[in-house]
């Protein structure tokens, strides 16, 4: 980094938010339209914006779900500004707003060795699929507002590390969305939720 160039982070407001997400379509991973809601209000204080004087270069989110689990995401450097030392300080700058918690990442491929000598190691790999929906459904499939609220979120923490009530809260209401749960003998055993996309 050149020693005439002021780089400084900050904590992203709202707005910001819009423009990582808008870096993360451009690097190809479509985001959700409404995501940044969904993630930003369970801890605003863990999005951060790295600026080169006074102009965004880079952003990193670190969720801090609870005191015992956060997750770090939308790790991203403008690609002209890529190794200078930009995005080390960003990624220096979640971990310290992560702390001691258990740590979860996505991380891209290329990415994967820098993330190892962080001590994290790889716990499984995204598979995303499309198709055209359609056919009938299932008896046991319901719109999940008819599942309590609080059977969803003990559900949900059988998958995810922890329990996350405020992501969840505004992830299965997103507009332009479904959200739908599968009973088996009257309990939630699986949901998932469907939304609109960038791409």
């Amino acid at each position: 980094m050149p020693s005439n160039e002021k780089f400084i982070i900050r904590t992203m407001l709202r707005g910001d938010v819009n423009l990582a997400l808008d870096w993360a379509a451009k690097e190809g991973w479509n985001p959700g339209i409404h995501d940044g809601d969904c993630f930003y209000y369970t801890d605003p204080q863990g999005f951060f914006i790295g600026e080169l004087d006074g102009k965004p270069i880079g952003c990193i989110t670190a969720v801090a779900y609870n005191n015992s689990f956060g997750f770090i995401g939308l790790y991203i450097v403008k690609p002209e500004f890529r190794g200078k030392g930009y995005g080390i300080q960003l990624w220096r700058t979640a971990m310290k707003h992560l702390g001691n918690r258990n740590i979860g990442l996505d991380g891209v491929i290329d990415q994967q060795e820098n993330y190892k000598k962080s001590g994290f190691r790889l716990a499984y790999r995204h598979i995303r699929y499309e198709g055209i929906g359609g056919g009938p459904q299932s008896q046991h499939v319901v719109d999940l507002k008819e599942v309590s609220f609080e059977d969803l979120v003990a559900y949900d923490a059988t998958l995810f590390s922890v329990p996350r009530p405020k992501f969840l809260k505004r992830w299965i209401n997103q507009p332009e969305g479904a959200a739908l749960g599968f009973l088996k003998n009257g309990k939630l055993a699986g949901y998932g939720v469907i939304r609109a996309c960038q791409a």
